[in-house]
């Protein structure tokens, strides 16, 4: 029978993990899981620098977890580039909802890091 770590590379997910726990990155997801956004509108929810977030933006655009349109006047839109993403999202939350207290309380130094501007 096949296991989880025979059907997906454990390097390429732990990547993916990594740039998710990010709490800038994150937010951004979590802005996004309602529909598309401007960066300006992105920008006040997240509250953090354009400049900031829109470093994150090109981090996720480049690992494929959001996409970009132009709009008018040189405005560009963010969205959620796959539904995979909302569904991870939600599933975190669900997670949360059962395990989140001790996640929060957690003392183990391994669940500690350092966020890194980059992906």
């Amino acid at each position: 029978m096949a296991t989880t770590a025979d059907l997906v590379d454990v390097d390429v997910a732990a990547r993916l993990f990594h740039g998710l726990s990010d709490r800038t990155r994150l937010s951004i997801l979590a802005t996004l899981v309602d529909g598309e956004r401007r960066v300006t509108d992105i920008v006040a929810a997240v509250g953090s620098s354009q400049s900031n977030v829109s470093n994150h933006l090109a981090c996720l655009r480049e690992c494929g977890l959001v996409a970009d349109r132009p709009g008018e006047r040189r405005q560009v839109f963010y969205s959620i580039a796959h539904p995979e993403v909302r569904e991870l999202l939600a599933a975190a939350e669900r997670l949360l909802a059962e395990t989140g207290h001790n996640v929060q309380l957690c003392q183990s130094p391994f669940m500690d890091h350092e966020s890194q501007a980059g992906c």
